[in-house]
């Protein structure tokens, strides 16, 4: 597996004041922090963010979006290896992992909001941005809705939805019976990953097993609950029409085989935006752990401004 699948050891930096000890009568936030928790709670919903890295450098700061149903655990290797070169902030979204579950429905609008709202609680007034699929969509709803504050922008195999095209409606996955929704999940992942692909490619197997083994995994009722509600969000996700409002340097990366965001999807993205580059890589939606090139160019591309020298 390339190398930023391993684990990376990541110094991580809270914001100052998290560790308090709860006093008779304090918030659900108090007691999330009392067992080491980190969140801060916006309007009820109790957000969960980390940050990793040397927060007291000169590095980039970085504000990670992260996909559908995925958590700050999950996503631990890639935010480890964007933190080797810059501070990163991430958390979970609403519905996720250690995150609230408020209720429903969401929109793509509060998911930006609470980005927004965990800047402003953690002081930083700009920052770039990284989104990967779901998370992707989210970064750009955010970068819309608030240019001003965002210095660089990385997307990793994402839509903008309307116009410009959406990724296929994953909430429709659960309609179908186990073995099939496998099948279709894997052709999804990538549109090589027939049984007979994976048979000859151990490291593309290796993905799919631990995307089965994540969707059988036993979930409490809220957690089914917070995964629904996300994508039930996603279905509203439409930035085409206002992705001119972005004027920041942007990176849109896509992966050749990729049966949930194709590179038409990203293609539209950058011919709407003012100052953006398409680089493809040989992989499907997880082309970040097939092709060793595609982390390497986005951390160049936050810490230096260099973009990739290919596009195809």
């Amino acid at each position: 597996m390339p190398d930023h699948a391993d684990v990376v050891d990541a110094r991580r930096c809270h914001t100052p004041g998290l560790w308090t000890t709860p006093t008779p009568g304090s918030s659900p936030s108090d007691l999330w922090e009392t067992l080491g928790v980190p969140v801060f709670d916006r309007d009820g919903v109790l957000i969960h963010h980390e940050m990793f890295g040397d927060a007291d450098g000169e590095r980039p700061r970085v504000l990670f979006f992260n996909g559908s149903g995925a958590t700050l655990e999950s996503a631990a290797p890639m935010i480890g290896y964007l933190a080797r070169s810059c501070t990163v902030l991430a958390h979970d979204q609403r519905g996720l992992g250690r995150t609230s579950v408020p209720p429903g429905p969401y929109s793509m609008a509060d998911y930006a909001a609470d980005a927004a709202a965990l800047l402003d609680h953690v002081g930083w007034r700009t920052c770039a941005v990284f989104g990967i699929s779901f998370g992707g969509m989210v970064a750009q709803e955010f970068a819309v809705t608030h240019p001003d504050r965002v210095d660089a922008m990385v997307l990793f195999c994402t839509s903008a939805g309307g116009a410009a095209g959406s990724s296929y409606p994953l909430h429709e996955l659960a309609g179908l019976e186990p073995a099939e929704r496998a099948r279709r999940a894997a052709l999804l992942t990538d549109t090589r990953f027939t049984p007979e692909w994976l048979a000859d490619h151990p490291d593309d197997a290796a993905i799919v097993r631990v995307q089965n083994e994540r969707a059988a995994a036993v979930k409490s009722a809220e957690q089914i609950r917070g995964e629904r509600t996300q994508l039930a969000a996603r279905i509203g996700h439409d930035v085409a029409d206002r992705l001119g409002r972005i004027t920041a340097p942007v990176l849109v990366s896509a992966g050749r085989f990729d049966g949930i965001a194709p590179v038409a999807n990203s293609e539209a993205i950058v011919s709407r935006l003012a100052a953006a580059s398409l680089a493809v890589y040989e992989g499907g939606h997880m082309f970040s752990l097939q092709d060793r090139r595609a982390m390497r160019d986005a951390v160049e591309f936050l810490v230096s401004g260099i973009r990739p020298t290919h596009v195809n």
